[in-house]
């Protein structure tokens, strides 16, 4: 089993047996997008409590299907279990008033940085970087994901739009050395 498939197993896991085989047999099939709508309706349903990672993990899952504009309300709705994360989900939490402009990355010139995914540990922020529409909103896809500086004003890493899971691990496993986040 390739480390993709393992993870997808051991999200789908989160549900009882029935349900998450249900979710496991739509990805075998290649129906990325519906079980990812069964694994988020069968732990909203259930009111299973999720732990921030996982929470985060299913996002990434989402966007990388572009389901995640469609999941993350349901998604937001499942109850946390309590325990520290070191990531958390910041989709509901921001408003428009806090969409990221005008850092001095060539690759971001134009672009309107949304932040997604917040490290508990060192401060550091995966954001979306969109660009901005005719109809006064962001596009649906992400042009590029970006790693913040642990004080947020500033590119630590920049990312292709085809690299959400990537982006994502990187934020996860990449605060050695950078201390605990202040505030």
């Amino acid at each position: 089993m390739d480390e993709d498939t393992a993870l997808r197993h051991r999200i789908a896991g989160l549900l009882p047996d029935d349900a998450a085989q249900r979710v496991r047999d739509c990805w075998a099939i290649g129906e990325q997008e519906s079980g990812l709508g069964l694994l988020v309706e069968g732990l909203l349903a259930r009111q299973i409590p999720i732990g921030g990672a996982d929470r985060a993990q299913i996002s990434v899952l989402a966007e990388e299907w572009g389901e995640r504009e469609r999941l993350t309300p349901g998604l937001l709705r499942c109850p946390g279990d309590g325990a520290p994360a070191p990531v958390r989900l910041l989709d509901g939490e921001r408003d428009e008033a806090e969409v990221v402009t005008g850092w001095s990355e060539p690759e971001l010139a134009g672009l309107v940085l949304v932040p997604w995914i917040g490290c508990t540990r060192c401060g550091r922020t995966l954001l979306r970087a969109h660009r901005w529409e005719p109809w006064d909103d962001y596009s649906y896809r992400a042009e590029h994901y970006v790693i913040s500086t642990p004080d947020g004003d500033r590119a630590q890493r920049i990312l292709p739009q085809d690299a959400a899971g990537a982006a994502f691990a990187e934020l996860l496993h990449g605060c050695q050395g950078h201390g605990p986040a202040q505030g």
